[in-house]
């Protein structure tokens, strides 16, 4: 098992882990602050594909987070790397809400809402605005056989009232309808959290990724090589170790508790 009261890298899930919906959880703040007191640093990695960092800013600060664009990684940021490395593709049609299509407009990917004929890749993310439409233009995309990127495979997003439908969920849909599976960039792929590494210069044991999904957040750390808490405040059950493949380093309740733990072994 990892030394957690040696760890400075600090890579967080957000709903679910530090907040659920619009509530901040009461032990976020103190564990943020312990840990910028300590010389260490974190920043915020979402699967979450819907909003622009500029959003998730906002948010955070509406909550009484200081924080910036810099302190923010996500599936979006990971997809527009990896599309940066692969072949280069004429036309992308953008599955998704039109802040994910804007963030890919704005980085040099030529996208478009409609299935044109010149379209050959097909880019799904969490669909706030989702549409019938959608569905069917992604099924005649995928039975032409365009590639299939999906930003996040997460069954759900939590929400206060609950749960809602995320990417993987329509994903699956598809899958049904036209029987293709998306390659998948954000979590449970180690991409964010080494280009979390890459950008922060720590070593990988310096780092711990912190989550309340095993199947997203855990595996995320896991085959990016570094340890993992899995925090107990989201959608994550103690039931689900016994049949996850990803096991975490750690397991804490909450935040606070991860913090208590932190300080008593730094």
């Amino acid at each position: 098992m990892g030394n957690l009261g040696k760890k400075r890298l600090f890579l967080l899930d957000m709903d679910g882990t530090i907040y659920l919906d619009q509530i901040l959880f009461p032990g976020t703040l103190p564990f943020l602050e312990a840990v910028q007191a300590r010389g260490g640093r974190y920043l915020f990695l979402t699967n979450n594909s819907s909003k622009s960092v500029d959003a998730y800013v906002e948010k955070l600060g509406r909550m009484g987070v200081a924080a910036g664009r810099e302190d923010f990684l996500t599936s979006v940021d990971a997809l527009i790397a990896d599309l940066a490395k692969g072949p280069g593709y004429r036309k992308c049609y953008v599955f998704g809400t039109e802040s994910f299509r804007g963030q890919l407009r704005e980085a040099g990917v030529p996208v478009t809402n409609r299935p044109e004929k010149d379209v050959d890749c097909l880019l799904i993310g969490f669909d706030t605005e989702l549409t019938f439409q959608k569905l069917e233009d992604a099924c005649i995309l995928l039975g032409r056989g365009v590639d299939f990127i999906a930003t996040n495979p997460d069954w759900v997003c939590p929400t206060w009232y609950g749960s809602v439908p995320d990417c993987g969920s329509v994903c699956e849909m598809l899958f049904r309808a036209a029987g293709r599976r998306p390659r998948v960039i954000g979590k449970p792929q180690p991409a964010m959290a080494l280009l979390a590494l890459e950008r922060t210069g720590f070593a990988p044991e310096q780092a711990v990724m912190v989550g309340d999904r095993l199947y997203t957040d855990i595996a995320s750390g896991v085959n990016a090589g570094i340890d993992t808490a899995f925090v107990l405040s989201g959608e994550g059950r103690p039931a689900d170790l016994e049949t996850s493949p990803a096991q975490p380093t750690w397991v804490f309740a909450d935040i606070a508790a991860l913090h208590r733990a932190w300080i008593n072994e730094t």
